[in-house]
């Protein structure tokens, strides 16, 4: 049997790319939450508690991300700001 070797080089992210990657699952996952809530409001019955177990685990998901971004001194004024430009942008 022959063996292959892969060329290709892994390179880590920057600071930069994580920051950004950090950014985005915290806007991601504010999203997932207000749709959660906006489909529990309007939920019938059978489907009431999925959208509260998807609620729940949003808000610990957003309350980890943001707590994390913290600790990398990233504010939410920096997240609010590259919301708005990615807005503006694309």
């Amino acid at each position: 049997m022959e063996g292959y070797l892969r060329e290709d080089v892994i390179t880590d992210k920057t600071e930069e790319e994580k920051k950004v990657e950090l950014i985005m699952s915290v806007l991601k996952t504010k999203k997932e939450l207000e749709l959660a809530t906006k489909n529990f409001e309007t939920a019938e019955e059978g489907l009431i508690d999925y959208y509260t177990y998807e609620i729940k685990a949003n808000k610990s998901k957003l309350d980890f991300l943001v707590t994390k971004a913290r600790n990398r001194g990233i504010s939410l004024d920096m997240i609010e700001e590259l919301y708005f430009r990615k807005k503006q942008v694309g």
